[in-house]
Formats: structure tokens, sequence, C-alpha cells
């Protein structure tokens, strides 16, 4: 049996799109891609593990759901995901720190973002263990910072230390105000 959706994700189910076109980056067995399909989006699964797509196919096929699954290897040079080509992307457990400037460019003016992995202090119970799979305090609200953070956490939660934002690209407003209104939980 497949893993169930990050909570991250389904606790903030209210603000996905109902219709439009979906990413699960870095998608693994496609436990999002899934979940998001049966909410009705239509849904591209990317991952360079070409078996674990071979399942989201399967699975997605078993359960009467449409997903295209691509191939790619999302740390090569010049990694592209689109521009303006999605409503939502998600992200779980993944970090390649250069391909944020392709995830931001991909969402279309108001999609939405949902991203969380590992911190730092993720090392010391477990893994991954190396730097570059891990954020420093504070560094992903950074990567995001032109897109509206619509809610943010930062700290110990089930069992492992993440970091987590769920963000919506501007349709052209200022976003000074939304900046203010942020709501962010850091729990040191």
């Amino acid at each position: 049996m497949d893993s169930p959706p990050a909570r991250w994700l389904t606790d903030h189910s209210d603000l996905l799109p109902v219709s439009g076109d979906a990413l699960d980056l870095a998608c693994g067995r496609g436990r999002h891609a899934l979940w998001l399909a049966a909410r009705g989006l239509s849904v591209t699964a990317v991952d360079r593990d070409v078996e674990a797509l071979a399942h989201v196919r399967q699975t997605a096929a078993t359960r009467g759901l449409t997903i295209t699954t691509q191939a790619h290897d999302l740390e090569g040079a010049e990694a592209s995901l689109g521009s303006n080509a999605f409503d939502a992307i998600v992200v779980v457990h993944y970090l390649h720190r250069p391909l944020f400037p392709a995830i931001l460019d991909a969402l279309r003016p108001g999609g939405l973002l949902v991203y969380e992995t590992f911190t730092r202090a993720q090392a010391a119970i477990g893994r991954p263990r190396s730097p570059a799979f891990l954020l420093e305090t504070g560094e992903l609200l950074r990567l995001v910072q032109s897109l509206e953070v619509l809610d943010a956490r930062e700290g110990f939660f089930g069992g492992r230390h993440v970091a987590s934002v769920v963000g919506r690209k501007p349709r052209g407003r200022d976003l000074t105000d939304a900046a203010a209104a942020r709501s962010v939980i850091i729990d040191a």
C-alpha cells in the first residue's frame, strides 16, 4: 500500500484549485500526484526514477486516473519546467536550490506552491544528513520571497525537522501588504 499524501498538503486542500494543471515535482511513487488527480486536477508527475514513474502510471490506471509522467533529471543543467504552466506545484522532501527559479517561473499567476522539506536539524535524528539536502533556518521563505506566503512553518512536526510553505504567485499586485499579513510559525 502506498503512503498517504503529506499532511501539509492535505491540511491546505481548501487552497488548491478545483481544476487546472498540477505538477508533482520529484514525485517518487506518486502519492501526491495520485491524490491531486483524484481531486480532479490534470497532473504531471516528474521524477528521474523510471521505475517509480511506472508505478505511478500503473496505480493511476488501476484507480481510473490519468497522470502524465515525465522522467527528468531535475538537477541537470538548465532544468526547465515551462513558464506559467501550472496552477499548483507540490514538492515534498526534495531540495535542489538551483531549481527554485524554474519552479517559480512554472507557476501561473495565482498559482499555488505547496513545499515541504527537511531542515539542518534533521541530520541530528536521521536522514538526510548532507547539507545539500537540508534547509538553513529561514531559507525556504527566502527562496520563495516572490510569492504571497499564505502559511509557513519551521520546526519539528510529524517526527521530522522540516520547513513548509504554501505560497501563491501574485497576479501583479503589490506584495507589501501580503507579506505583512502572512502567518509564520517557527518552532526553535
